[in-house]
Parts: structure tokens; C-alpha cells; sequence
């Protein structure tokens, strides 16, 4: 399963790069409105730091508009993935863009439909909102079930991104499913590590050598 950080923050995005473990970065306009300095220049940085795949989202909601914004924020890296969302304009642009080779990140994505669409129309990655649904009393984990089976039924090429994750446990719970790829802000991976256990053990070992 690969991990991807989902922040625009330059600082949280280089700590955990050096950690060995980051394989991607996915950013909104959310996250990157809180960060100061141009859209694509922003990218560019965060491109050249995780050499991997990052998402960027185009603002349009027209599909030659989101096809033309596309076109441009994928001249910024090899590694960028343009974010689009699941609607009729989406899937237009998407297919477009797909057959030029540019890779898709489906987002907005809630249902298992929403994804047969999404990977119909050659997104390279979808991405349902796990986190959200759950807000709702809709169980993510089952959407994310379902859309499992489904790609793996058809042999569709698109990866999975479980997406707004809110603790460790969805992680987990990712992780046994076999979900490609998990996309958590920086608080969740920084839980990840921390154990009570770990940290007394710690403590009880530093304790016994100082008693040599």
C-alpha cells in the first residue's frame, strides 16, 4: 500500500519525506489556499520534494475549461496528477484527457457508481471520501469495499485512494482491504508511529543501562 501525505504544507510534506515512507502528496484548493505563493509554483516545489505523484485540482467546472486548466498544470512535472471532480463535465474532461496521456485523480467520489463512471472514463485514480461518509452515518469502509471488488472484477486499470481520513484505525482498515493507496493529513501520520508502549519501553530500557 503506498502512502501519500495530503497537505500543500512544504514543511509537514518534507518531514515525512524523511522518513522513507512518502510515496505521493495530494493537494485542494482547500490546502492550498492556506499557503502563501503562487498555485504552480507551490506544486513545482512540492514535485521536486516527493518525486512522486502529486495531485493538483483544477478550479473550472466547465469540461473544456477543466481540460485547458489541465493541460497547463501538467506542463509544471512529470509527477503532477490533475484532480478533477466526479460530474458530468468531469468525466467529459477526463476522458479527454486520459487518452493525451494525462493522469486523472477522480475526486469527490461517495459511491461505488460515482467509481465504475470515474474509471470508465479512464481516470488513472479515484478517490471516495471515506471520512465525510462516515460524518453522515453512510459507513465508508463499504463504499471502499465495494469499489474494490468492482475494479478487481473488470481488471480496471484505475487505483484507489482512500481518501479523508481521519485517524489511524481508517489506515488500518485500508491497509486489510488492500486499498492501493492511503491519502492522510500530516496529524495522522505523525499517530501512526506513536504507541504508549513503545515509549515506556523505551524509557525502561534507558533506565536499566543507566544502572550498569
Amino acid at each position: 500500500m503506498k502512502l501519500y501525505l495530503d497537505t500543500a504544507n512544504l514543511q509537514e510534506i518534507k518531514e515525512i519525506a524523511q522518513w522513507g515512507v512518502l510515496d505521493g502528496v495530494t493537494t485542494n484548493p482547500t490546502l492550498i489556499s492556506r499557503e502563501e505563493g503562487d498555485y504552480r509554483k507551490i506544486l513545482k516545489e512540492i514535485c521536486d520534494v516527493v518525486k512522486g505523484p502529486v495531485s493538483g485540482e483544477v478550479l473550472s467546472l466547465k469540461s473544456d475549461e477543466m481540460v485547458a486548466e489541465a493541460r497547463e498544470l501538467s506542463k509544471i512535472s512529470e509527477h503532477i496528477v490533475v484532480k478533477i471532480p466526479c460530474t458530468v463535465d468531469g468525466l467529459k474532461a477526463t476522458r479527454i484527457l486520459s487518452q493525451e496521456g494525462i493522469r486523472v485523480n477522480m475526486t469527490l467520489i461517495f459511491s461505488a457508481n460515482q467509481a465504475i463512471l470515474a474509471a470508465k472514463a479512464g481516470a488513472s485514480f479515484i478517490s471516495p471520501f471515506v471520512g465525510r461518509l462516515d460524518d453522515i452515518a453512510n459507513p465508508g469502509i463499504e463504499v471502499i469495499k465495494d469499489i474494490l471488488e468492482i475494479l478487481n472484477n473488470y481488471d480496471f486499470s484505475s487505483q484507489l485512494i482512500f481518501a479523508s481520513v481521519r485517524h489511524p484505525e481508517h489506515v488500518r482498515q485500508a491497509a486489510i482491504l488492500g486499498t492501493h493507496i492511503v491519502t492522510m493529513p500530516y496529524r495522522v501520520f505523525s499517530l501512526m508511529i506513536k504507541h504508549p508502549l513503545t515509549d515506556i519501553g523505551i524509557e525502561r530500557f534507558l533506565n536499566d543501562w543507566k544502572k550498569r
